[in-house]
């Protein structure tokens, strides 16, 4: 990693964070089979396994005027025998380490699967617990395997989660890419209720990647969703395989230095970090509803805007649907309401995905599909069981015209 990628990622989402109140629990994705897991089990004071984790070593301030030393010892890096591992920055410098600044005053920890894995799209997951006071900065991010021949920012970076001393109830997720990097970085942030602060308890951050979408979540609540059209116009980098990083920072330009309220040692401990695989939500199928007949993008036109109605199934791609997270698509593209309305008798469409709540539905036990944004749900106009009756979005009452169903 050069000296400056670090201070770069550092600059990001200075304007505060978004507290979303109430939080709304997102539809999650469909993930496959687990690739890569570590759930910390052995005995305390033994090392992380090295056949998923290297050190990152070294005191260069990683570009952002960072204060700690990252070491390799089991005194920053090592199991603490309850199942969890204990990134430690500890005050000191017993090792006589030195740092851009002369002799270090802190050391501590972190770790990348850059030799061990990588992977492109899937869920990646870690519950931790994160350390408390002013000067303290965790992280649990990702950066792009061709970062040595393409170098930071156009390899791109994830940070699932980023956190800052002075901010004990906040975290961050942010993208970065060419052109909105460092301060321009396109993120959000989530706050904890009550006056929480994350050094209270363990919580879970997720972030579910898949093609053109990243979808944050805290303790399965999605806070944040970026797709192309978030980045004004740049290049969007998200489609080649990433690896991993956990670090626990001390100091730098973003949470600036301990003071004297900051108490020695501080430990981001991590119960797991698991990935999943990518899955499009499996083999997906026709959608039925009112008198057997199917949810049809009429006449197969894939293009933007083209009317979703109800016609005799036919088995045709026009009425193949598949399931990625909240969103349902046919011919590569998403169900959609127009506009984002969320009127009663708002057109039904079909729509390049985009990640907005227009194009976010659930699928109730009660074999509903709600919009959640709207609140309402998917409609056949009149309750009318012609072919090509369109579809629209209409208070849910239970009616058969809005009862669907939909095998996965």
């Amino acid at each position: 990693m050069t000296r400056w990628l670090r201070g770069l990622l550092a600059l990001a989402l200075t304007a505060g964070a978004l507290t979303l109140s109430p939080p709304a629990r997102h539809a999650e994705a469909a993930v496959g089979p687990i690739t890569f897991s570590d759930e910390f089990n052995g005995p305390a004071g033994a090392a992380p396994d090295a056949g998923k984790w290297r050190h990152d070593i070294g005191g260069s301030g990683w570009g952002n005027n960072e204060l700690q030393y990252y070491t390799n010892r089991t005194d920053n890096v090592a199991l603490d025998g309850a199942g969890h591992l204990a990134l430690t920055a500890r005050r000191g410098n017993p090792a006589g380490y030195s740092c851009w600044y002369g002799s270090c005053q802190y050391t501590s920890g972190k770790l990348t699967t850059s030799a061990t894995f990588t992977q492109a799209y899937g869920r990646f997951e870690a519950r931790m617990k994160l350390p408390r006071g002013q000067g303290m900065w965790p992280a649990f991010w990702m950066l792009g395997n061709d970062i040595g021949s393409v170098g930071w920012p156009a390899s791109g970076e994830i940070d699932v989660m980023e956190n800052v001393g002075f901010e004990p109830g906040t975290v961050h997720g942010t993208l970065h890419g060419p052109g909105y990097s460092g301060g321009s970085g396109v993120g959000a942030g989530y706050t904890l209720p009550g006056g929480q602060a994350f050094a209270d308890a363990f919580h879970t951050f997720t972030v579910d990647w898949e093609p053109g979408a990243v979808t944050w979540y805290v303790d399965g609540i999605q806070y944040s969703r970026k797709t192309p059209s978030d980045i004004g116009g740049n290049r969007w980098v998200f489609d080649h395989p990433f690896y991993l990083l956990m670090n626990l920072a001390v100091g730098g330009n973003w949470p600036g230095p301990p003071d004297g309220s900051t108490v020695f040692p501080q430990q981001l401990l991590i119960d797991y970090v698991r990935v999943n695989a990518y899955s499009s939500g499996g083999g997906g199928g026709a959608i039925t509803g009112l008198a057997g007949k199917c949810v049809d993008v009429a006449g197969a036109n894939s293009a933007d805007g083209t009317t979703v109605q109800l016609y005799t199934c036919n088995g045709t791609g026009a009425q193949q649907w598949t399931r990625t997270g909240g969103e349902f698509r046919a011919l590569g593209k998403c169900l959609d309401v127009s506009g984002g309305s969320t009127a009663d008798g708002a057109r039904v469409q079909l729509y390049t995905c985009n990640g907005t709540g227009a194009q976010q539905w659930t699928y109730t036990p009660g074999r509903d599909l709600v919009n959640p944004q709207a609140n309402k749900c998917l409609d056949v106009t009149g309750n009318n069981s012609a072919d090509r009756t369109p579809l629209q979005l209409w208070s849910c009452h239970g009616g058969a015209n809005q009862k669907w169903n939909f095998p996965a």
